[in-house]
C-alpha cells in the first residue's frame, strides 16, 4: 500500500559542505581522524526502460555511485552504503579511512545514490515528458532493485559482505535484506526504520504542506524556487532534527562562531538549509521516504511482523535514543521479529543526526560497534 499517492503529489518531487554545516548530518568531525578524507572514484549506471513500482516508465534511469578500494579476486570484501535524504555518495566519509570501520585499503565501498537528489535520475534532470511535477514515485524498491542490477550487471558481484546504511539508507538496508535474503552477510541499520510509521508520515506531510503551500509552487510547476514554502520547509525540518535536551543545552554553540545567538542559527537554517536543491527533488525524495514499508514486499501483503521474520541474516539495528524522525519505540517494536537482531541504541542527545556521526562521541560509538558487528562480534553497550 502506498500512502499520500494522489495525482499531484505523487509525481513531484547537498553538498557535503552544506549538510555538514546546516544539518549536521553526514560529516563526523573526528579530531583523531587523518585531515584529508578518503576520496571515492564516480560512476554513473543507467537501466534503459526501467519500469517502476507506480507503473511508469522511466527511458532511461541514472544511478551515480562512488567506488573506495578495490574488488579482491575472491570476489568477497564488498559493502554497499545507500544513500540517505538529498545526500551524495559521500554522505558515509565519517565511517570510511583507516582506523574507522570500513578500510578501504581492505574493503571494496559501493556508495549509491538515491533516484531523486539530483544526480541520479530526478525530476530536475530528467527530459519531458516526465520531468518537474510528472517525474514519477520512487519507491525504496526501486531504488533496492535498481541498484541490485547495478551490483550484479555492471560490478559483476553476486554477494556483499554488508549492507550499511544511515537513515533513508536504513530503509533501503533493511528493504534488501526483504528483497534479496541471501546477498549479503549481514546489514547495518543506523537512525532509520524498516516502515515509515505513522507518525513519520504526518511529520513529512507537513514539511511537504509547508513547502506546498507557497504559491509560487504552482502545483510542481514553478518556473522560479517557491522561496517562501522552502524556507518554512527548512524551519520545520529543523525543529525535528535533534533533541530538545540538545536544544535546551544550546549545543548548537559546538559549531558555532562564538557570540552567535539563537536567532541567528534559526534564520541561518531558514535561509541556507539545502541550497540549490530542487523543490521536485525535495518533494519526491520525501514521498520515497513517506511511502517506505518492507511489508509491502512481495508477498508479504501488508503484513510488517511476516516481512521481519523473513530477515536471514544478522541485523545491527541502531536508532538514536532521542531521534525524533525514527524514534527508539518503533525500532523496539521491528527488532522483536527480526532472528538475528541485535538492537543497540545511540547513546546521544543528538537526535536523528546521531545516525551519522555529527559530533566524536557518537562517531566512536558508531565505529567501534560496527566494526566489531562486521568482525562478527557481538556489541554491546
Amino acid at each position: 500500500m502506498q500512502l499520500f499517492h494522489n495525482r499531484r503529489f505523487s509525481t513531484t518531487g547537498c553538498t557535503v559542505w552544506v549538510l555538514a554545516v546546516a544539518l549536521g548530518l553526514y560529516v563526523a568531525r573526528v579530531k583523531a581522524q587523518p585531515v584529508q578524507p578518503v576520496e571515492p572514484v564516480q560512476h554513473e549506471f543507467i537501466i534503459k526502460d526501467f519500469k517502476t513500482e507506480s507503473g511508469v516508465i522511466l527511458p532511461v534511469a541514472r544511478i551515480t555511485y562512488g567506488t573506495y578500494g578495490k574488488l579482491n579476486a575472491a570476489g568477497d570484501n564488498a559493502i554497499l552504503l545507500p544513500s540517505h535524504y538529498m545526500a551524495k555518495f559521500t554522505g558515509y566519509g565519517w565511517l570510511i579511512g583507516p582506523g574507522k570501520a570500513l578500510d578501504p585499503d581492505k574493503l571494496f565501498l559501493i556508495s549509491t545514490e538515491l533516484f531523486g537528489n539530483g544526480r541520479s535520475s530526478s525530476p530536475s534532470n530528467t527530459p519531458a515528458p516526465l520531468n518537474g511535477s510528472r517525474f514519477p514515485l520512487m519507491s525504496v524498491r526501486d531504488n533496492v532493485r535498481s541498484v541490485h542490477r547495478l551490483i550484479k550487471d555492471e560490478l559483476k558481484i553476486n554477494h556483499l559482505r554488508a549492507v550499511i546504511g544511515f537513515s533513508m539508507g536504513a530503509q533501503q538496508a533493511f528493504q534488501w535484506a526483504v528483497s534479496y535474503p541471501d546477498f549479503m552477510d549481514r546489514i547495518v541499520a543506523t537512525a532509520g526504520t524498516a516502515k515509515t510509521h505513522g507518525h513519520g508520515i504526518v511529520r513529512l506531510e507537513g514539511q511537504i504542506a509547508a513547502i506546498t503551500a507557497d504559491e509560487t509552487f504552482k502545483g510542481g510547476d514553478y518556473t522560479s524556487p517557491p522561496v517562501k514554502g522552502l524556507e518554512a520547509f527548512a524551519v520545520v525540518w529543523t525543529g525535528w532534527l535533534y533533541s530538545q535536551e540538545w536544544w535546551r543545552l544550546e549545543r548548537w554553540k559546538d559549531n558555532a562562531p562564538a557570540g552567535t545567538t539563537l536567532a541567528q542559527v534559526v534564520e541561518q537554517r531558514r535561509k541556507r538549509f539545502i541550497p540549490d536543491a530542487d523543490t521536485n527533488d525535495l518533494i519526491l525524495q520525501m514521498r520515497t521516504w513517506q511511502n517506505h514499508n518492507v511489508a509491502d514486499t512481495p508477498p508479504f501483503n501488508g503484513d510488517l511482523e511476516a516481512a521481519l521474520r523473513s530477515i536471514k541474516v544478522p541485523v545491527l539495528y541502531m536508532p538514536s535514543e532521542t531521534d525524533l524522525y525514527f524514534p527508539l519505540t518503533d525500532a523496539r517494536y521491528e527488532v522483536g521479529f527480526i532472528a538475528n537482531g541485535v538492537l543497540l541504541p545511540i547513546p546521544s542527545i543528538w537526535g536523528h543526526t546521531a545516525g551519522a556521526a555529527s559530533n566524536p562521541a557518537d562517531a566512536k560509538f558508531l565505529n567501534e560497534n560496527i566494526a566489531a558487528f562486521l568482525n562478527g562480534k557481538l556489541p554491546s553497550r
